[in-house]
C-alpha cells in the first residue's frame, strides 16, 4: 500500500478532542442555550482572567469603568472580568465593530447581580452605559421582543434596564 492508500487515521488526541467537543455542543444545546453552536461552544465555555478580558476590550477601543473604580470580583462596586466567557468578550467586541458605537462597559462578573445559570456571576452578561448610538442600533437592527428587550439574530438578549443595558450573550455574535 502507498502512502495515498493508507486508509485515514486518526491521531488519539484528535478523536478525544472531537468526542470532547461533540460532549460539549450536546450538553449546550440540551441545556437550551438559543444560537449554541459547535464551533462556539467551545469559545462560549472558556474563561478568561480579568487581564485577559481587559485586555482584549483595550485592543478593541472598548473602555470600563466602575462605581468603586477598582475590578474585585467579590466587591459590588467594582466592574470585574474574572471568569467571564470567551464569547461574551467576544460579543461585546462584536457590537462594537457592527455599531460603530463608543462602548463603555459598567458591569461583569462581580457580585452583586442577579442569579442564574446565564448570569453575570457565571460570565454571560455585561453591563454597558446608555449612550444615543447604541440604543439606536440596539432598537433598529434586533427584534423587539417586549418588556425594553431585543433580541439578536444569534439569540443574543440585550435589555434596557432604565440606566444600562443588560446584554446577555449565549453566543459571540457572529464573531
Amino acid at each position: 500500500m502507498t502512502m495515498n492508500e493508507r486508509p485515514y487515521r486518526m491521531s488519539f488526541k484528535r478523536l478525544i478532542m472531537r468526542v470532547l467537543a461533540t460532549m460539549s455542543a450536546a450538553a449546550m444545546l440540551t441545556l437550551g442555550a438559543p444560537g449554541v453552536s459547535i464551533a462556539g461552544d467551545v469559545e462560549a465555555n472558556a474563561k478568561l482572567t480579568h487581564a485577559q478580558a481587559a485586555s482584549r476590550l483595550s485592543a478593541a477601543g472598548i473602555t470600563w469603568s466602575s462605581s468603586g473604580g477598582c475590578s474585585d470580583r467579590n466587591n459590588p462596586t467594582c466592574t470585574s472580568f474574572t471568569q467571564i466567557n470567551s464569547a461574551t468578550i467576544s460579543g461585546i467586541i462584536t457590537l462594537k465593530s457592527a455599531s460603530g458605537c463608543a462602548i463603555n462597559v459598567t458591569g461583569g462578573t462581580e457580585t452583586g447581580h442577579a442569579d442564574g445559570t446565564y448570569s453575570h456571576w457565571n460570565g454571560y452578561k455585561l453591563d454597558t452605559s446608555l449612550s444615543t448610538c447604541l440604543q439606536n442600533y440596539i432598537t433598529g437592527t434586533f427584534t423587539s421582543i417586549g418588556g425594553s428587550k431585543w433580541q439578536s439574530g444569534s439569540g443574543n438578549i440585550y435589555y434596557l434596564e432604565g440606566n444600562h443595558w443588560d446584554i446577555t450573550y449565549y453566543n459571540c455574535g457572529g464573531c
